[in-house]
C-alpha cells in the first residue's frame, strides 16, 4: 500500500503510477464495483489546518478523522450541518471515518431535507488528478466561480476524478434544544402524507423518517424539529395541533433518546447485522409508498420525508429489474463482490449524462487510474 505522508509525496506517487491505484481514506465505505489496483491511503494527510469558530469556517486535511472535527466542532458548540452517515455498522467495516471520504461520498444524512447536502458546505477542496497535478478550487467563503465548479464535483466523485489532500467547510452552531414527535401505527402512505404536511409547514423540520416496523415491531413516524428550548416548545405543539387528525402523538425532548433515535435513522440501524442486500432508493416522497410496495423488501426504512428508501432485500437480488422503470435513482450500497461486479451499483446514466462523466474523467485522469470502474 502507498502510504504517502504529505500532498507533496501524493502527487509523485500518481505522477509515477504505472497501474490502477485503489484510494482509499478510512477504508469504511467500500462502495461501489471491487477495484483492482495497488492501494493508495490518504491516512496520512491529517489535521485540522485551519478553525475559526466566528467565521464558521474549518479547513481539514482529507485524511483527518471525521471524530476529530466533530469534537473540535463540539467544544464551539458547533457542528456540520449535513449529519453524515457512518456507514460501519451496515457494511461492517472497521476503521476511523475520514472527512475525505465524507465528501467523496457526499455522505448527507436526515439533516438534508432542511439545510442541504455535504457539497452544499463545502467552500474549497484541494486534490491530485490522475496525472498528479494539484489542483486547487474555492477558497473560504461562499462563493460564485467560473469554469469547472470542481468544489461541487468532487462531492460524490468517490475518488474517480482526483484524490482529495484537503477540503474546506461552512459550519454551523449547534442547536440548544430538540424534540421528536413520534407517531405509531400509520401506514406507509399515511406516513408520507404526515410527513409532507410536517415539511410544508413553517416549522422549520430537520428530521422526518418513518419505518414500518420499529423497535418495538410496530410502525413509527418520527419528525424533529430543532433550535433554542422556547421555540422548540412552541413548534412541536404547533406540529401536533398540524398532525393530530393522524392519531396520538408524542413528543421526546430527552437528548440522549432524541439524538440515538436520529443515529438509528442517519446509519440505517436496522439493516446493521442483517443477512441481505441493502438497496439506497432516491425518488419522490409522494412514488415511496408504491415503490417500497413494488421492491417486495424484506425490511424498509424510509427518510427525507419518504425521498430516501432504504431496502432489504435478498442476496443477489436485482432491486431495479424489480421495480421497473421510476423517477429517481438505485444505489447498491451493501452487497457481496459477486453481485457487485454483476450489477451496476450506481444508477446507470442516460447516455448524454454518461457523456459527460466520461469527459470529465478523461480531463482530469486521462490515464484512468484512478479507482477504475468503481462507478460503473
Amino acid at each position: 500500500m502507498l502510504s504517502p505522508r504529505d500532498e507533496t509525496d501524493l502527487a509523485a506517487a500518481v505522477a509515477a503510477a504505472e497501474g490502477p491505484l485503489h484510494v482509499i481514506g478510512g477504508g469504511t465505505r467500500p462502495i461501489g464495483k471491487p477495484v483492482t489496483g495497488e492501494a493508495v491511503s490518504v491516512a496520512g494527510l491529517s489535521g485540522i489546518t485551519l478553525y475559526e469558530p466566528g467565521a464558521l469556517t474549518l479547513v481539514a486535511r482529507a485524511g483527518t478523522p471525521l471524530a476529530e472535527i466533530e469534537a473540535a466542532l463540539a467544544a464551539e458548540n458547533q457542528r456540520l450541518a449535513f449529519e453524515p452517515m457512518d456507514h460501519r455498522g451496515l457494511l461492517g467495516t472497521s476503521g476511523a471515518p475520514t472527512i475525505g471520504g465524507v465528501v467523496a461520498a457526499n455522505a448527507s444524512g436526515p439533516r438534508r431535507i432542511l439545510t442541504g447536502a455535504c457539497r452544499d458546505f463545502l467552500l474549497g477542496v484541494r486534490f491530485v488528478d490522475g496525472r498528479g497535478s494539484v489542483l486547487k478550487n474555492g477558497g473560504r467563503v461562499m462563493k460564485n466561480v467560473t469554469g469547472y465548479d470542481l468544489v461541487k464535483l468532487m462531492a460524490g466523485s468517490y475518488g474517480t476524478l482526483g484524490i482529495l489532500t484537503e477540503v474546506s467547510f461552512k459550519v454551523l452552531p449547534a442547536p440548544a434544544a430538540a424534540a421528536v414527535l413520534l407517531i405509531e401505527g400509520l401506514s406507509d402512505v399515511q406516513a408520507v402524507q404526515a410527513m409532507a404536511a410536517a415539511l410544508g409547514s413553517p416549522f422549520e423540520v430537520s428530521g422526518a423518517a418513518h419505518t414500518p416496523k420499529g423497535l418495538d415491531g410496530a410502525p413509527v413516524t418520527m419528525i424533529r424539529i430543532e433550535g433554542f428550548e422556547s421555540s422548540v416548545t412552541y413548534r412541536a405543539g404547533q406540529l401536533r395541533t398540524l398532525l393530530a387528525g393522524y392519531g396520538e402523538i408524542s413528543v421526546e425532548t430527552d437528548p440522549e433518546r432524541t439524538t440515538a433515535g436520529w443515529k438509528w435513522v442517519r446509519d440505517a440501524e436496522p439493516f446493521h447485522g442483517v443477512h441481505g442486500d441493502v438497496w439506497r432508493l432516491s425518488v419522490k416522497p409522494s412514488d415511496a409508498p408504491d415503490l417500497a410496495a413494488r421492491a417486495e423488501a424484506d425490511g424498509l426504512l424510509y427518510d427525507w420525508g419518504g425521498g430516501l428508501i432504504w431496502a432489504l432485500v435478498p442476496e443477489g437480488t436485482d432491486l431495479r429489474a424489480r421495480l421497473g422503470a421510476f423517477q429517481g435513482h438505485a444505489t447498491l450500497v451493501r452487497a457481496g463482490e459477486e453481485t457487485r461486479a454483476a450489477l451496476p451499483v450506481f444508477q446507470p446514466e442516460p447516455a448524454p449524462v454518461a457523456a459527460i462523466s466520461k469527459g470529465l474523467r478523461d480531463k482530469f485522469d486521462p490515464r484512468g487510474i484512478l479507482n477504475p470502474g468503481l462507478m460503473g
